[in-house]
């Protein structure tokens, strides 16, 4: 005999916190089912209550282990965690290659956290939209901390910041983080700056430096990003860090400031619908994926250029539209 959950929809068990839920509804937008955008709809007003902190960084800078002891600092306050670490995509597969992260075994066997690692699928942003809808998916389910981990591979997943509510830098001294920050525009998004591995040598340069760069530009908010020391592997500085994270996020919302970001975020959000919609429709029929695989291949062969292949699938497009 069925129980009253196993008659519930994937949306309303989502919103209870049934973990298998959550997997196979994150593992539905991933996967772009049919019925994803619906399952999506359903679990909107349920979303807007947890704290979505990104975490992003330079390769090597320790970010994982940071989320790990500030995943265990929140499960010590009894918050629910969940974790979407977005790893480097297979080319051929389209899948995340590193898998679901074995250094957080520990967090692994805990039953209030929540980890998931997805592909960035070739968004050089290093977030996919469905990345975003996974967010809103632990955010549904009750996960109050939702800690996004980006890639760290190069330096220009700036995107992060349009999933997040906080958006946390991770550098670490003597590996040049200051001009690499300066170059991807790591400086403008990040909310709160942390030095990790602040036992290493270099550590005070690194973050004067920090600090002549953050005083050339002001934010105009008033906001002035913090600069927190930490040695992730020794749980050092994390208390200060948790610290920073609410302290913006008090910030945030006594200014107007978050409404301007919240509708940024949105309206980001329905421009990467109306993109994905746009090209799935244009590419919809048979015909169109045949003539797809023609024009690139007349491209390859240079016996035509890119910009014209994509003006002749628009006009089909337009021709199909007016029928």
């Amino acid at each position: 005999m069925k129980s009253l959950a196993d008659n519930a929809s994937l949306g309303e068990r989502v919103a209870t916190g049934d973990t298998r839920a959550v997997a196979r509804a994150i593992s539905k937008v991933e996967d772009g089912s049919q019925d994803a955008a619906q399952l999506m709809k359903e679990l909107f007003p349920y979303t807007g209550q947890g704290l979505v902190i990104g975490i992003t960084g330079a390769p090597g800078a320790g970010k994982s282990t940071l989320v790990d002891k500030l995943a265990l600092l929140y499960r010590g306050r009894e918050d629910r965690v969940g974790i979407v670490a977005v790893d480097p995509s297979s080319p051929f597969s389209g899948g995340a290659i590193l898998g679901d992260r074995i250094r957080m075994q520990a967090l692994g066997l805990d039953r209030g956290v929540f980890i998931r690692s997805m592909a960035t699928r070739g968004n050089l942003g290093g977030l996919a939209r469905a990345t975003v809808d996974a967010v809103s998916i632990l955010d549904a389910a009750g996960y109050s901390k939702v800690i996004v981990e980006t890639v760290g591979v190069g330096q220009d997943e700036v995107e992060i910041v349009k999933a997040a509510d906080v958006c946390v830098v991770v550098l670490v001294p003597g590996m040049g983080d200051d001009i690499q920050a300066i170059k991807a525009g790591i400086m403008e998004i990040g909310d709160i700056f942390v030095i990790n591995k602040a036992d290493r040598e270099g550590v005070y340069a690194t973050e004067k430096e920090l600090e002549a760069l953050l005083s050339l530009a002001s934010r105009e908010n008033g906001w002035e990003p913090p600069i927190i020391k930490t040695i992730a592997t020794e749980n050092k500085g994390v208390v200060e860090l948790a610290a920073a994270v609410q302290g913006y996020r008090d910030f945030h919302f006594q200014t107007d400031l978050g409404n301007k970001r919240r509708r940024a975020i949105a309206r980001w959000r329905i421009l990467e619908l109306l993109r994905e919609k746009l090209v799935s429709r244009t590419l919809a029929s048979d015909s169109a994926s045949e003539k797809l695989d023609r024009l690139a291949d007349e491209v390859a062969r240079r016996q035509r250029d890119p910009y014209s292949a994509v003006e002749e699938l628009m006009s089909q497009k337009s021709v199909v539209s007016s029928q």
